[in-house]
């Protein structure tokens, strides 16, 4: 059994919708960073969530703009490449985890979406003490840029075969990485994954990424 509960994240002038799913007994704590115009309704995003709850490990789904600043990021598509806001918001959202007595002493990961991916790193780079595991699908990790070498969290890259010039980008991120990274390529898969079943290794892939890397850490 989990519990879902909307929550809302005040984060200086500017209110963040999400949705916290918990499980029972739960090993850890994912923080998802949406990107590309995408929110934390993304159909994708929810599936490698419910994977993940299914694996007893706790889910935020973060809206990291609010309504108007996505109004205008659908207009003008700036907002979702301000790694800086992105990544400032995310840090705040484990901050906010590590606040509250439900998740306070799981372990965190990140999983990062698009450029969502980059703003995960450079959280994970600002709080290495709290983020145990990050994940990136179909990511822009290059756009971190100097957080990249100082990363500590074991990170999973996660690329469609298909998605080349993204996959050029993500060997150029690894070359620059210090932490444990691993590039993982799904065969026959564009960015999105909405090819039969490419989704599905997604999901699994994070899963057993996230488990493997923070359950030792809950252990403890």
């Amino acid at each position: 059994m989990s519990s879902v509960s909307a929550v809302t994240l005040v984060v200086g002038s500017v209110s963040l919708d999400g949705d916290l799913t918990l499980p029972e007994n739960a090993l850890g704590a994912v923080v998802f960073a949406h990107g590309s115009g995408s929110s934390r309704q993304s159909p994708r995003n929810r599936y490698v969530a419910r994977s993940l709850n299914e694996a007893r490990l706790a889910t935020l789904l973060l809206d990291l703009l609010t309504p108007d600043e996505e109004a205008i990021d659908e207009r003008t598509a700036q907002l979702r490449f301000d790694i800086p806001l992105l990544a400032e918001r995310l840090v705040h959202a484990i901050d906010w985890l590590s606040g509250q007595a439900e998740t306070a002493s799981l372990p965190i990961g990140c999983f990062g979406a698009s450029t969502g991916a980059a703003a995960a790193l450079i959280a994970a780079a600002e709080r290495p003490e709290r983020v145990g595991a990050v994940v990136s699908r179909g990511g822009r990790p290059d756009l971190a840029d100097e957080a990249l070498v100082r990363v500590e969290a074991p990170t999973l890259l996660i690329v469609g075969s298909l998605d080349t010039p993204v996959i050029e980008l993500n060997q150029q991120a690894m070359r620059r990485m210090h932490a444990k990274v691993t590039l993982e390529i799904v065969p026959g898969a564009t960015h999105l994954f909405p090819e039969p079943g490419a989704l599905e290794q997604v999901a699994r892939l994070a899963r057993d990424w996230f488990v493997e890397q923070l359950a030792p850490v809950r252990a403890s």
